[in-house]
């Protein structure tokens, strides 16, 4: 059934806060070998902080009490890939997660 026919309006997803469109999407970290790994060295000198705004899922956010410093929020991760071109400072290390970890897609 269309979106239309549902009673749901094409475009009421693109105004769902960012959260809310995380929540559809469920993710299995894997602490023994997390698939991105950022260079805090090289970040802290790079002055575009790419990663802080083209991430769609804001994966990457600079810490507010370390300026500079570059939190990962491995969960929010879609494994689009868009990091590791973005990034040209080569501070992100980006890598599929193991077999059975990572982003799995829901439907709703």
């Amino acid at each position: 059934m269309s979106k239309e026919h549902s009673g749901q309006k094409p475009w009421e997803g693109l105004q769902m806060p960012l959260e809310e469109k995380l929540y559809r999407v469920r993710y299995e970290v894997d602490p023994d070998h997390p698939h991105i790994k950022v260079n805090q060295e090289i970040c802290s000198r790079c002055g575009d902080r790419v990663c802080t705004f083209i991430c769609p899922a804001g994966v990457y956010v600079e810490s507010p009490g370390q300026p500079g410093h570059i939190q990962v929020r491995h969960e929010n991760c879609l494994e689009c890939g868009t990091c590791r071109v973005a990034c040209t400072c080569e501070g992100i290390t980006w890598d599929y997660p193991n077999g059975g970890m990572g982003v799995r897609y829901r439907f709703g």
